[in-house]
C-alpha cells in the first residue's frame, strides 16, 4: 500500500500533468489523494515544497529510464554509433508503455509556471536535462571518432536535439492523442544518426533485450 506521502505525490502529478502546477491547488490534491490538510503539511510545508518533491521524483525516474536504455543499448553492440541507434530503437519499441507511464513531460508543466516555481526546482530540471546531454554527448564523441560524420556537426547541440526530439515527441503525441506520432519522430532521429555516421543497415547487431522488461 502506498504511503500517504506517495499518494499525495501521485495525485499531484496527475493533476499537474493535466492542469499545470500553477493551476493545481492544494485542495484539489487533498481531494484526489485523498488525505487531510494536516497530513499534507506534515510532508510538505508548502506548495513549493510539494513541487520540488514532484520534480525531484520525476527527474530521478527520468534518469533511471535513460540509464536503463543506455545499458540495454551497450549490451546490444560494442560500437558506440550503433549503441545510439539501438538506444533510439528501444524507445520506439516501448512508446506505448512509456505513454501509459508518462503521458506528458512534467518538466514543461513547471517551467511554464515560473512565478510559482522555486529556483531550486528549476535547478533540478536543469540537472536532469544536463545528465541527458552529458551521457549522450560522451557516446556521440566516441561514435564520431570511429565513424566520422558525413557533415560537420556540433555534437553538444546534437545531444540536446536528441532530448528535444523525445520531449517534443511526447508533446505532439499528447496533443494528437496518438502515440505513433512519437514513434515516427524517433524513427526520423534514428535514420538521421544512421546516415550521419554512415552506418550500414546490414551491419546492425539487433538487440535481443525487451524494452518492456526494462520498464518494470
Amino acid at each position: 500500500m502506498a504511503s500517504t506521502r506517495d499518494r499525495i505525490l501521485d495525485a499531484a502529478e496527475q493533476l499537474v500533468q493535466v492542469h499545470g502546477f500553477s493551476a493545481t491547488s492544494i485542495d484539489a490534491v487533498l481531494e484526489a489523494a485523498p488525505t487531510s490538510k494536516g497530513a499534507f503539511f506534515h510532508h510538505f510545508p508548502s506548495k513549493a515544497d510539494l513541487g520540488q518533491a514532484l520534480v525531484a521524483r520525476y527527474a530521478r525516474r527520468d534518469v533511471e529510464v535513460l540509464e536503463q536504455f543506455l545499458g540495454a543499448a551497450e549490451a546490444a553492440s560494442d560500437d558506440p554509433a550503433w549503441q545510439l541507434v539501438h538506444f533510439v530503437r528501444l524507445f520506439e519499441e516501448a512508446v506505448d508503455e512509456l505513454a501509459l507511464q508518462q503521458p506528458g513531460c512534467l518538466f514543461v508543466s513547471f517551467l511554464y509556471g515560473r512565478d510559482q516555481v522555486a529556483p531550486e526546482t528549476r535547478g533540478v530540471i536543469r540537472d536532469a536535462i544536463r545528465t541527458w546531454r552529458t551521457r549522450l554527448l560522451a557516446r556521440l564523441r566516441t561514435a564520431a571518432l570511429l565513424h566520422p560524420p558525413v557533415v560537420e556537426v556540433d555534437l553538444e547541440s546534437l545531444a540536446d536535439q536528441v532530448f528535444t526530439v523525445f520531449e517534443g515527441g511526447f508533446l505532439l503525441a499528447r496533443a494528437e492523442e496518438d502515440p505513433t506520432r512519437l514513434r515516427a519522430q524517433l524513427a526520423h532521429l534514428r535514420t538521421y544518426l544512421t546516415l550521419l555516421f554512415c552506418l550500414s543497415d546490414g551491419a546492425e547487431q539487433r538487440s535481443t533485450g525487451s524494452p518492456r522488461g526494462l520498464l518494470r
